[in-house]
C-alpha cells in the first residue's frame, strides 16, 4: 500500500451518491412497505454502514480508516416520464491521514446492491446507475495557498558545513520539499552558527521582501547551537503554533524530537522558521507545516483566513 506515514491527520469528508431506477409500481410497493423481503431502507442502510466499515477488506490498496461519522440517506419518487427512481447519498467524516471517499462510495454501492436484491422479485427493470463522488475535503490539497510560487530562502547554519568539512544535506532536502510544494527557492546560503552572521542574512532577505526564510541547524542543546537565539532576538511577532505542529509531528516519529528547540515568527511580511540540522529532523518538521505555512503570507498582508 502507498506510504502515508508522512501525512498529517486532518478532518476529511466525502459525499457520494447513486441511483436505482425501477417502475412506478415498485415505488408504490415501497411506500406501502409491501415488498416480499420486507422493509427496504432499514436493510439497505445497515448494509451500507457495514460495507463502509469493511472497505479496506474489499479494496486491496485502501488503508483502514477510522470512520467518525457516516450518514446514509434515501429518497424516492416517480419522474414526469413515469419511471421510478431511488437516490442514495452517503456523507462520511474521518480525522486521519488519508481520505474517506472510498468508504462513502462503497456504502452507496452496497446500499444500491441491497436495494436491487430486495426489488428484483417484483421488478425486472431495476437498474443501478450514477454512483459517483460529489465532494471531498481535507488533506494538504484541499486549499490553494498562493497564486504564484512564493520566493523562499534557505539558510544553513553550521560551523562544519561552512568550513567545508561536512556536506549539507538538510538544506538540499528543504529545497526539494519546497519545490515539490510549488514554492520557489530564491536563495540558499551556508553560514557558520554565529548570531550576528545569521541575523545579517535574515535582515537582508527581509529587505528583499523574501516571503519565507527557513533556517536549518543550530536548534539543539549543544554549546554552538545559536540559531534559535539569533532568530528569536529579531522576530517582531512569534508564531508558536508552527513550532507546536512541528514538535507534535516529530514526536510521533521519534522521542528525540523533544530535544530540538525551535522558533517561528515574522518580521514585516516575512515568515521565518527554524528547522533542525539533521536530515530526518528537517524533513519531518517541514512535512508537518507544508503547504499550510504558505497561508502565513496572506495573513501578514492583511488578507485574513
Amino acid at each position: 500500500m502507498r506510504d502515508i506515514s508522512a501525512k498529517i491527520e486532518t478532518l476529511r469528508t466525502a459525499t457520494a451518491c447513486g441511483k436505482v431506477y425501477c417502475t412506478a409500481t415498485t415505488i408504490q410497493l415501497i411506500k406501502e412497505d409491501a415488498l416480499p423481503k420486507g422493509n427496504l431502507f432499514d436493510v439497505a442502510r445497515a448494509a451500507a454502514l457495514l460495507a463502509a466499515k469493511n472497505t479496506a477488506h474489499l479494496i486491496p490498496h485502501c488503508h483502514p480508516v477510522h470512520i467518525d461519522a457516516l450518514d446514509i440517506r434515501f429518497e424516492y419518487k416517480v419522474d414526469e416520464a413515469g419511471a421510478g427512481m431511488i437516490s442514495i447519498q452517503a456523507m462520511a467524516k474521518s480525522i486521519g491521514r488519508t481520505g474517506i471517499e472510498m468508504e462513502a462510495l462503497t456504502a452507496v454501492s452496497i446500499a444500491a446492491l441491497v436495494i436491487y436484491d430486495l426489488l428484483k422479485p417484483v421488478d425486472r427493470q431495476v437498474e443501478i446507475t450514477g454512483i459517483r463522488l460529489l465532494e471531498k475535503t481535507g488533506g494538504k490539497s484541499d486549499r490553494a495557498y498562493f497564486k504564484l510560487p512564493s520566493p523562499c530562502a534557505i539558510l544553513v547554519c553550521s560551523d562544519s558545513t561552512a568550513a567545508g568539512t561536512r556536506e549539507d544535506r538538510s538544506g538540499k532536502i528543504i529545497a526539494s520539499l519546497l519545490s515539490d510544494a510549488k514554492a520557489r527557492v530564491a536563495d540558499y546560503k551556508i553560514v557558520p552558527d554565529e548570531k550576528n552572521v545569521i541575523q545579517e542574512h535574515i535582515r537582508d532577505w527581509v529587505k528583499q521582501d523574501m516571503h519565507f526564510i527557513f533556517t536549518t541547524g543550530g536548534t539543539g542543546l549543544g554549546p554552538r547551537d545559536h540559531t534559535v537565539e539569533a532568530v528569536k532576538e529579531i522576530l517582531e511577532r512569534d508564531a508558536d503554533g508552527i513550532t507546536e505542529a512541528m514538535r507534535s509531528y516529530g514526536q510521533q516519529r521519534t522521542p528525540l524530537a523533544m530535544m530540538s528547540r525551535a522558533v517561528a515568527g515574522s518580521i514585516g511580511h516575512t515568515t521565518i522558521v527554524t528547522l533542525p540540522g539533521s536530515s530526518d529532523g528537517a524533513r519531518e518538521c517541514l512535512q508537518a507545516i507544508l503547504p499550510t505555512i504558505f497561508h502565513a503570507r496572506k495573513i501578514l498582508k492583511g488578507g485574513g483566513h
